[in-house]
């Protein structure tokens, strides 16, 4: 029998997590169907209750529903609790509702995957919203030799570094507190969707640094083009979409995709589109 799942938001229109997911399941041999839901921003929870009504079995869930969904479920992952919001719900054979993070480990793997060293570097995130929250236990769990959290409100960074004291060094402050050099910058912003950039400092990356854009786009984003102009190794966000797909998939069938090609089908697919 099929077993169904989806990925929720709104809008969703644009979401890749069928096409992966689907290429996944070929790969594995697994018989799922897997669509995109738009449901309505003031009623996530019956979403979610209408879809495993209709036999549903988990789900992937992107903005502006993750801490919706943190609050519906009947068990957490320690990493979601950290976080305080989810991107994958798996309906238990109990009829429990587990949830779960995988942001925070896609993006490692990817960074991995791209060679960048994260035992004892100098990482600055931007950014101190949601999506900055889901990434800095696994990035902490990497033993950085410090983490700066660094946002237009000052407070709200370094409330957000206060509440992973005690993984690592991390601080937190506004970005007129930012000096560098760093080893990675991770933007966690939204400022590649209104193609702004936050106000950083030109000497900003150590020699041999890498700069990563959670977004990712047809052509390079406007944060990847500015640090790359400065001597960084621009990497986008797309095999963090890849990786963290990869391990919702896993803890739904307990089987572990491989990556590369799902990765190289993007690629390709954003090329075409130039």
């Amino acid at each position: 029998m099929t077993d169904r799942y989806c990925v929720f938001g709104n809008p969703i229109s644009h979401s890749k997590s069928p096409q992966i997911h689907a290429a996944f399941a070929a790969q594995t041999g697994e018989d799922i169907d897997y669509t995109a839901i738009e449901a309505p921003l003031n009623d996530f929870a019956g979403a979610w209750q209408r879809f495993v009504a209709q036999g549903g079995r988990g789900a992937n869930v992107t903005v502006p529903f993750k801490e919706e969904a943190f609050r519906l479920c009947d068990t957490l992952s320690r990493r979601a609790q950290r976080a305080g919001a989810v991107n994958t719900l798996v309906l238990g054979k109990n009829g429990l509702t587990y949830g779960d993070t995988t942001d925070g480990i896609g993006l490692v793997r990817d960074l991995q995957h791209h060679g960048v060293a994260l035992e004892g570097a100098r990482i600055l995130v931007l950014g101190a919203g949601g999506a900055v929250r889901g990434v800095l236990e696994p990035l902490l769990a990497m033993r950085p030799a410090r983490v700066l959290v660094a946002n237009r409100t000052a407070a709200k960074a370094a409330a957000l570094a206060a509440d992973f004291a005690d993984l690592g060094e991390i601080h937190g402050g506004g970005f007129d507190a930012v000096v560098g050099p760093f080893d990675l910058v991770v933007n966690g912003t939204s400022a590649s969707l209104s193609g702004e950039l936050p106000p950083l400092p030109d000497a900003l990356f150590a020699p041999g640094a890498s700069a990563y854009d959670m977004m990712y786009g047809a052509e390079l984003t406007v944060f990847l083009r500015w640090a790359e102009t400065r001597g960084a190794r621009g990497i986008d966000g797309l095999g963090m979409l890849v990786e963290q797909a990869a391990e919702s998939f896993f803890l739904w069938r307990n089987k572990r995709p491989e990556t590369g090609p799902v990765r190289e089908m993007l690629r390709q697919w954003l090329q075409d589109k130039r």
